[in-house]
């Protein structure tokens, strides 16, 4: 045996850092569905879990461009996080960093969108999380923002 080999087998396994994917269908084209994560506007009606809805959005929409945004508890705690758009590719992709201001650790957020028939699919994927803990409050706190999403998106729909 090398003594690489020997080193790689020496080496400690590494589980994969946990992940996040969810997949949506909405009410209404791609074009609408990417217009409602671009828009301020837009962002402040359904980001945030219901318990804990947004009261203020920023976005300078472009690649390199930050967002951010701040949640409110009943309680009236803000939370703050923000990011950076990667990649914007309308109607269907969008890529962006989020990190929680109080914590600084970053994760990356992909969405994308397809259209079937008067639908729209889409797939969320954010990663790496630094625990199961932490994947698990993600996944229920953005199933509850698509919930809020779903109905601007119908409502959207039947007006636009």
């Amino acid at each position: 045996m090398t003594r690489s080999a020997a080193a790689e087998d020496e080496a400690p396994s590494r589980e994969p850092a946990p992940a996040l994917t969810i997949t949506r269908s909405f009410s209404g084209p791609p074009a609408l569905v990417f217009e409602a994560w671009t828009q301020a506007e837009h962002l402040v009606r359904w980001l945030g879990p219901r318990s804990h809805p947004a009261r203020e959005v920023e976005v300078d929409f472009r690649v390199g461009g930050r967002w951010r945004a701040c949640i409110r508890s009943p309680e009236g705690e803000e939370y703050w996080m923000g990011g950076v758009y990667r990649e914007i590719r309308p109607p269907d992709r969008l890529v962006m960093t989020f990190a929680w201001d109080s914590t600084g650790f970053e994760t990356e957020i992909t969405v994308d969108l397809v259209e079937q028939g008067e639908r729209t699919v889409m797939t969320f994927h954010q990663a790496p999380f630094v625990s199961e803990e932490s994947r698990a409050s993600h996944d229920e706190g953005w199933t509850s923002c698509f919930d809020r999403l779903a109905e601007f998106v119908a409502e959207g729909a039947r007006t636009g």
